[in-house]
């Protein structure tokens, strides 16, 4: 094997140490497969870092999460340097970090969500916005970074009374109570439904996202055939929606006792860490944490 993969990771997101993660595991893999394999710790001058790759990389393999690497930015500068690279393009990058965005495609096709609107604090402090229990979510950030979910009027009026870290405004959706559910797509086609099973915490956080222990995936999930091809179903679309590439994940809840299934989101770059969601699903499939990094290699391109 002689083609040669740059893997960037890093970057200076709120992200950065999962993307070191994902990066590292990644670059060990493609070296195991007998790919030449350079890494590089993304700064702002990251078109003089690759410039200065000598002999040029034939391919990137784009392990940034969070803004800027995950949003549509790099991916635009490796179009412009005309060098392949991993998971989705431009445009779909931009529209699933935008999460208002990816609603409203969503909602093009049919794909059920909760109800979500734009709030800013006065918003909620005048009953402008959704009644509890929802959750706020920053609208371009990923990994759960300032997720916050809010049950009761009392733990409104606490939240209100804190310094408020949401900026500008912030998106306001429903909760919805149940079972955490996410499936992967993989050129297209979805892979097992994994459950998400998160103990003490109550949702699919940062600490049990990352921390070894932090949640318990069961792969496949113990669920009926009708709601695994919901899933499934509801996962291709939200892909093609977007026009998304390479792999991508789609994460859900499901209420069982009112049979309510919704999409919470995709992500375009999903982690690759020891404790990730689709290197389990790969493995469901038959596929080696090295064979699946390997294939996202094989799949780079550019948009044109």
């Amino acid at each position: 094997m002689n083609k040669h993969v740059a893997v960037i990771l890093g970057g200076w997101s709120a992200e950065r140490e999962v993307s070191l993660s994902s990066g590292r595991e990644c670059a060990k893999a493609l070296r195991e497969k007998g790919y030449k394999v350079t890494e590089i710790d993304a700064n702002r001058d990251l078109a003089h870092q690759l410039a200065a790759i000598d002999p040029k990389p034939d391919v990137i393999f784009n392990a940034l999460h969070g803004r800027w690497g995950e949003d549509g930015a790099v991916q635009g500068l490796l179009e412009i340097m005309n060098i392949p690279y991993t998971h989705s393009g431009v445009r779909a990058s931009a529209i699933a970090m935008d999460k208002m965005s990816a609603k409203a495609m969503f909602a093009e096709y049919e794909i059920p969500c909760a109800r979500h609107v734009w709030v800013t604090r006065e918003d909620i402090a005048s009953g402008k916005a959704l009644p509890p229990p929802y959750v706020l979510k920053p609208n371009n950030e990923g990994s759960s970074v300032g997720v916050e979910i809010i049950l009761t009027a009392e733990e409104e009026q606490n939240m209100l009374a804190r310094d408020w870290v949401h900026g500008d405004g912030v998106m306001q959706e429903e909760f919805i109570p149940g079972r955490e559910m996410t499936v992967a797509v993989k050129d297209g086609e979805a892979m097992e439904v994994i459950e998400i099973l998160t103990g003490n915490h109550a949702f699919y956080d940062f600490e049990s996202k990352y921390a070894q222990g932090g949640s318990e995936h069961i792969v496949p999930a113990d669920i009926e055939v009708d709601l695994r091809d919901r899933l499934q179903r509801h996962a291709e679309e939200a892909y093609k929606a977007l026009g998304c590439r390479g792999v991508a994940r789609a994460d859900f809840r499901y209420d069982p006792e009112n049979d309510r299934l919704v999409i919470l989101e995709i992500n375009t770059q999903p982690g690759m860490t020891p404790t990730s969601l689709v290197p389990d699903a790969a493995r469901h499939d038959g596929m080696s944490f090295a064979d699946i990094v390997a294939w996202m290699v094989e799949d780079a391109s550019c948009e044109r």
